[in-house]
């Protein structure tokens, strides 16, 4: 599966060069997983080669991210809370966790929108996650398309290095993938397990 995707990704970018960059960017950044850690390394690579600019590959990358994450923000923000103030205690999403959403990104959103672009799994779905908490939307585009920029360079950056042996880091990529999505799991199976502690008090009283 795997490499039948990275033979779409690499086979696009070599015939469609920077609009496939940017499409593909956008895409994974619309939550849709195309690993960037194919698309920007290979990228890098035809930059080696005198294929595409560096630059210019890292800028598509970015701009790509942008518009991808615009996107996604923007389905959150129009669907997402309506959704979760509706149907949230269902996923263990009650007022107060919302009412906790909202001082969190109120306070940090910002730089949220900044850092999460540089990590991979994460830099998927934040900007859906944005949206349905309202990030304000002016610092959101610049801290987005910033972190987009730095990741993007230096994904190619790799790609321009390693040239043709861009490929070797594959299986890196994938167990720092899975080291953060096992660290999401925990995270999830702490908050699942603290909702339902802090819940049992309060189911007792009910039934006394």
């Amino acid at each position: 599966m795997l490499d039948q995707l990275t033979a779409f990704v690499t086979g696009n970018i070599e015939t469609f060069g920077y609009a496939a960059v940017f499409l593909l960017m956008a895409l994974e950044s619309a939550n849709i997983p195309i690993p960037s850690e194919i698309i920007m390394p290979f990228a890098g690579f035809l930059a080696a080669q005198g294929k595409l600019n560096f630059h210019g590959a890292a800028f598509a990358g970015g701009a790509g991210c942008l518009a991808g994450s615009l996107a996604s923000y923007g389905i959150g923000f129009k669907y997402g809370r309506p959704f979760i103030l509706a149907h949230g205690k269902r996923f263990l999403i009650g007022p107060k966790q919302v009412v906790q959403g909202d001082w969190l990104f109120s306070k940090y959103g910002s730089s949220v929108s900044f850092f999460s672009r540089l990590l991979p799994v994460v830099r998927t779905f934040i900007s859906l996650v944005a949206g349905i908490w309202r990030v304000p939307l002016k610092p959101f585009i610049t801290l987005t398309f910033i972190g987009s920029w730095i990741w993007s360079y230096v994904l190619a950056y790799v790609g321009l290095v390693m040239g043709q042996n861009w490929e070797m880091l594959r299986p890196l990529w994938h167990k720092f993938d899975a080291a953060i999505i096992g660290a999401g799991v925990v995270c999830v199976s702490i908050y699942v397990w603290h909702h339902w502690k802090s819940a049992q008090p309060e189911k007792a009283k009910s039934e006394w």
